[in-house]
């Protein structure tokens, strides 16, 4: 693994798998196995199937439809040359989707099975008719073009377009290029993180959306680690288990996945002793699912991974040894930065901020994305000219470098003049008996501008007393951030990349205001 730290291409990796561990198993799925030899034999002549389509160095394809073996080697054959993948979530409306496909000016997409109809439907409609190919067909006629020689895509070369969720206005095409995935390899192996090493026998489950950095992502990790990634078209407990029970060591999940897998009845049948590494993002780790995490699984190590799509993922880690069954401080952080990363707290006018005072998360990274696809302005908001990701989260730093995430910025609350983050309130609410999920927004107050609301989902079985939810959040949190008011409902709006719409919590009661803050 270590031969590999200086690596700045697909090429590389191909040819280096290719010859290295030839009859070793790059992909699995549905009983299907590809070996690294048969990987890049067929990397080739995917190169020349996409040529003799007419398609060249820096144009778009695109994929609609779940994880796939084959989406994954096409993706990884685009790095190497530097054609654009562009995968489009499956979750996604038809009016969603014909709009990315319609953005992107793909010549190609390709549907996976069970999409075929609906991605004829966007073809046909979308201005430039992009030409449609079924999965079923790709498998058929790549093995029948030529396996020629590859011209390797240079490391700044853009190869992955993956969008936003969007949660306001229209999702923006992020932009990817090679050295975004390969430049915090050799940092995280200098620092001898255990977690950065690969061995021969590792193996890694891709069950979360290929359209998000955690599927690609992953994806991707398991190719350059010259592992074995099972994929799954998408996340179930029942999926996961089987999984683990192939022998994979190592796996990305959210904490609401997880802990539908550890409640799953199979978990108590399952052999966890093979897994090294439970990998997980997109929120902390409630401390109670923690515990019965480690009790179901107890020889694998946890660690909380922080980043976005405009940082090709993961760019922050609080390591298994800040886990603490007991609870501590800073297992409410998101971690610290990753080897080759600088993190850094800035107010309005982008500068930074003392340690422990609240402001945005900017990250300095060879991974920092190149730019939005076609949208200047918008790149240029979100990237600073000497390249710094204004990440739009709130947080703050301690001492030793750890960031606590208190919200996404255009969410904060303003009541009476102070900062409420929904985030810090949801927290102290988790843990009600009575309440499975809760999302919390800002409501017009005619006394206070804002007024604090707890949307709230019932645990199973259970009736949610109110006035005990606000009781509850009054031990553990000020006054002035407790809710005014609780509204039970009986589920959480979501994107395609399960992130609450807070936006469609809040739209009822904003409903004939001029503005959206009060």
């Amino acid at each position: 693994m270590r031969e590999t730290a200086g690596f700045e291409t697909f090429d590389a990796f191909f040819r280096h798998w290719a010859e290295e561990r030839p009859d070793a198993v790059s992909h699995e799925q549905d009983g299907r196995q590809t070996t690294y030899a048969q990987l890049e034999e067929f990397s080739r002549r995917y190169a020349a199937f996409l040529s003799a389509h007419g398609v060249m160095k820096g144009d778009r394809i695109a994929w609609i439809g779940k994880n796939c073996d084959l989406y994954f080697q096409m993706l990884l054959t685009c790095g190497r040359i530097g054609v654009v993948m562009v995968p489009i979530g499956w979750r996604l409306a038809p009016a969603e989707m014909a709009y990315i496909l319609e953005d992107t000016r793909a010549k190609l997409v390709f549907a996976g099975e069970g999409f075929e109809a609906v991605v004829h439907e966007l073809a046909t409609a979308a201005p430039l008719s992009p030409q449609v190919i079924e999965e079923g067909a790709a498998r058929a006629a790549i093995p029948g073009a030529p396996a020629d020689p590859i011209v390797a895509a240079e490391p700044e070369a853009a190869f992955l377009q993956l969008y936003t969720s969007g949660t306001t206005g229209k999702p923006k095409g992020a932009v990817l290029c090679q050295r975004n995935f390969m430049g915090l390899r050799g940092p995280a192996l200098d620092a001898s993180l255990p977690w950065a090493e690969w061995t021969p026998d590792d193996a890694i489950l891709v069950c979360m959306p290929c359209a998000h950095i955690g599927g690609t992502g992953l994806g991707t990790m398991a190719f350059c680690g010259g592992a074995r990634a099972i994929v799954q078209a998408e996340f179930t407990a029942e999926g996961a288990l089987s999984a683990i029970g192939q022998g994979i060591t190592r796996f990305f999940i959210v904490p609401a996945a997880l802990q539908m897998l550890i409640q799953h009845p199979k978990a108590t049948e399952t052999d966890f002793t093979r897994l090294k590494y439970v990998m997980y993002g997109a929120a902390p780790i409630p401390l109670e699912l923690l515990r019965q995490a480690v009790t179901t699984i107890p020889n694998a190590d946890f660690i909380q991974m922080y980043g976005m799509t405009e940082t090709t993922g993961t760019i922050a880690v609080l390591p298994p040894w800040d886990h603490d069954l007991a609870g501590n401080e800073r297992m409410r952080s998101a971690g610290k930065a990753c080897p080759g990363v600088a993190i850094r707290i800035t107010d309005a006018a982008g500068h930074e901020v003392p340690r422990r005072t609240v402001g945005e998360i900017q990250i300095h990274s060879p991974a920092n994305m190149l730019h939005y696809w076609q949208l200047p302005e918008a790149t240029a908001k979100t990237l600073t000219p000497d390249g710094w990701v204004c990440t739009g989260d709130a947080a703050y730093m301690d001492e030793d470098g750890y960031i606590f995430i208190q919200d996404r910025i255009k969410d904060m609350i303003i009541s009476g003049g102070e900062n409420v983050y929904p985030a810090e309130v949801e927290s102290a609410i988790y843990g009600h008996p009575q309440v499975a999920e809760v999302a919390v927004i800002g409501v017009p107050d005619t006394r206070w501008g804002e007024a604090v609301k707890a949307c709230v989902v019932p645990r199973e079985g259970c009736e949610v007393d109110e006035a005990s939810v606000i009781a509850w959040a009054r031990e553990r949190i000020a006054g002035f951030k407790v809710p005014k008011s609780v509204d039970v409902i009986p589920a959480l709006p979501r994107n395609p990349s399960g992130k609450i719409l807070r936006r469609t919590l809040r739209e009822p009661y904003w409903e004939g205001m001029d503005r959206q803050v009060n």
